[in-house]
C-alpha cells in the first residue's frame, strides 16, 4: 500500500460541522438562533430566564402544576419555584419507580450583585457596592456599559420589578477604570488581581441636589430619581435583589455571521 493511501485509510481527518450538514440544516440553525439572540437580550437574570420559559411553555399547553389535582399520562405541567428557577414535566405512562428521563441546565451567569446598603458619595460622584457572582473575570466588567435588572421589595410588600439600561433612551452605568498614563502601577500587575472585587463600584451619579443645606447632594439626586420612578426609599435596598449585567445586545459574529457574541 503506498503512503498516501495508507494515511487516508488510517488517519483521522477531522472535517468542520458545517460541513456535514446541507443547505436546510444551516437554515434551520440560522432562524433558531435568531430566536436564540432574542431570548439572550431578554433574559440576563434567572428571574427574566423563569418569566420566558414560563410565556413559552403555556403557549405549547404546560399548565401550572397543582398538587391536589390528579394528571394522566402526557399531561404537560410546569413548577415555578420563586421566580428562580423552573421544572417542565411531561407525565409518562409508567409508575416513576422504573425511571424517569432528566435533562438539566442552569439559568444564571456571572454578574455583579448589589451589597445590601449598597450607596454612597465620594469625590463628587454616586456609587453603589457590589460583590461578583460566578467567577466573573474582573477586568472584563471596567468601563463597559452596564445595566440594572431585579427586584425590589417595598416597606408594605409590593415587589418593584427594575430593569435599567436595555432600551435606547436608558442611562447606562459603568465602573470607572484608570487612564492609561495614570495606570503605570496597574498595569504591571498581575492580571487576576490589576482590578480588585472591592473596586467594582457602579457609578450612578454626579449631579447635586439643589438644595445648599443638605449634605451628600449627589447621592440624594439619585435616590430621589429612584423614588420618583418606582416609590422606593435607601431601606428598601435592603430587601432588593438587584444585579448589574452587561448592556450590550447579542450581535452576529464576522462577516458570514457565523457566531453569536452575548451576555448570558
Amino acid at each position: 500500500m503506498e503512503l498516501n493511501e495508507m494515511k487516508k485509510e488510517l488517519f483521522y481527518e477531522p472535517k468542520h460541522a458545517m460541513e456535514t450538514v446541507d443547505d436546510a440544516v444551516v437554515k434551520a440553525a440560522d432562524d433558531f438562533c435568531e430566536g436564540y439572540k432574542s431570548y439572550l437580550d431578554f433574559a440576563k437574570i434567572e428571574r427574566e430566564s423563569v418569566e420566558f420559559f414560563v410565556a413559552e411553555a403555556e403557549k405549547r399547553g404546560y399548565q401550572e402544576f397543582d398538587n391536589t389535582k390528579k394528571y394522566n399520562a402526557g399531561d404537560k405541567v410546569y413548577f415555578n419555584n420563586r421566580n428562580k428557577a423552573i421544572i417542565l414535566c411531561v407525565i409518562g405512562k409508567k409508575s416513576i419507580a422504573e425511571g424517569v428521563k432528566i435533562s438539566a441546565a442552569h439559568i444564571d451567569s456571572p454578574r455583579l450583585d448589589l451589597k445590601q446598603v449598597p450607596m454612597y458619595e465620594d469625590s463628587g460622584m454616586c456609587f453603589l457596592k457590589t460583590h461578583y457572582y460566578g467567577g466573573v473575570k474582573k477586568y472584563q466588567w471596567t468601563a463597559i456599559p452596564l445595566a440594572l435588572h431585579g427586584v425590589m421589595v417595598k416597606a408594605d410588600g409590593e415587589v418593584v420589578e427594575v430593569k435599567i439600561g436595555e432600551d435606547d433612551t436608558d442611562p447606562v452605568f459603568y465602573i470607572n477604570d484608570l487612564l492609561p498614563h495614570l495606570a503605570q502601577r496597574q498595569s504591571q500587575e498581575p492580571l487576576g488581581s490589576a482590578i480588585s472585587g472591592e473596586s467594582l463600584n457602579i457609578l450612578i451619579g454626579g449631579l447635586p441636589y439643589a438644595d445648599k443645606e443638605v449634605s451628600d447632594k449627589i447621592k440624594l439626586t439619585a435616590l430621589s430619581l429612584l423614588h420618583d420612578k418606582y416609590g422606593v426609599t435607601e431601606e428598601d435596598f435592603i430587601s432588593a435583589e438587584l444585579s448589574l449585567v452587561p448592556a450590550f445586545k447579542a450581535r452576529d459574529i464576522g462577516f458570514d455571521r457565523a457566531l453569536i457574541a452575548s451576555y448570558g
